[in-house]
């Protein structure tokens, strides 16, 4: 299962940062998109977007006012789910993957995984 962390960052406060290692500690494959290119543990953060064929959980770390240029662009990647962390949440946004059949979470990616419902 490959993840893509959507606002990727290389700060370590932010929590897509904390969410990219936890997954990759946790035996994740990701991919990573940002405004700024760099890399986490050897990942580059791409700031454009790529056309992945095998997302299976896209997690967002976006604020709903920077997601509207996303919509297409992630629903057409297909994952299985979408994860609307805290500040992410985007009622527009969650009914038009929901309604292309991916599901929708509202959660937080970092208790996901330490809980081990991820």
């Amino acid at each position: 299962m490959k993840t893509l962390v959507v606002g990727a960052s290389t700060s370590p406060e932010r929590y897509s940062y904390k969410a990219a290692k936890m997954l990759l500690n946790h035996g994740h494959e990701i991919e990573l998109l940002g405004t700024k290119k760099g890399e986490i543990e050897g990942h580059q953060i791409e700031n454009k977007n790529l056309q992945y064929t095998d997302i299976d959980t896209v997690t967002l770390y976006i604020g709903a006012k920077h997601q509207p240029e996303m919509y297409k662009y992630l629903i057409d990647l297909k994952p299985r789910r979408i994860i609307f962390n805290p500040g992410t949440e985007n009622l527009e946004f969650e009914q038009l993957a929901n309604t292309s059949g991916i599901i929708i979470e509202e959660a937080c990616t970092l208790v996901l995984l330490s809980t081990g419902q991820y």
